[in-house]
């Protein structure tokens, strides 16, 4: 009775230690899958002539990831840096993980996107490819992708 009772408390003791050492990590990952989900679908939500819209999210993106999102946008943004058009993004399910190190985590947030001009919208499938990390966590890189209609990485 005595060895089971010392090898339950070792069991215990081992598990525990497991659990202090695996849950900080898995847990700073849940918070940066949540953070970008968050911050890359507001990102996503501007208005067509309102700066501040579109530039809310700055400082939630690392200096890079900002000048690299913005050169996405290069030819849709007016003389003071306005977008030309509205622009909704609704994500469809959770974030999936595609790869993690270092810190640093890359997901896809599928959804819906859409883009109005004026009177004029379209309506697409798309994906968000997003790579965030860091402490405090930032975006170090975000892509729109647009799908197919029968494109898995939509869903």
């Amino acid at each position: 009775m005595r060895l089971h009772m010392m090898l339950f408390a070792g069991l215990l003791a081992g598990i525990s230690l497991f659990a202090q050492t695996q849950g900080p990590a898995n847990n700073n990952q849940a918070a940066v899958v949540a953070f970008a989900r968050k911050v890359a679908v507001e990102a996503l939500n501007f208005h067509q002539g309102n700066v501040a819209s579109f530039t809310r999210t700055r400082a939630e993106f690392t200096p890079e990831g900002w000048q690299d999102y913005a050169e996405h946008m290069k030819g849709f943004l007016d003389a003071n840096g306005a977008p030309t058009f509205s622009s909704s993004f609704v994500a469809s399910s959770s974030a999936t993980v595609v790869d993690k190190n270092d810190g640093s985590v890359h997901l896809r947030i599928p959804g819906t996107l859409k883009q109005t001009q004026n009177q004029s919208s379209t309506t697409y499938r798309a994906v968000l490819d997003v790579e965030a990390g860091g402490k405090p966590a930032k975006i170090r890189h975000m892509e729109t992708m647009t799908c197919p209609s029968k494109s898995a990485a939509c869903r």
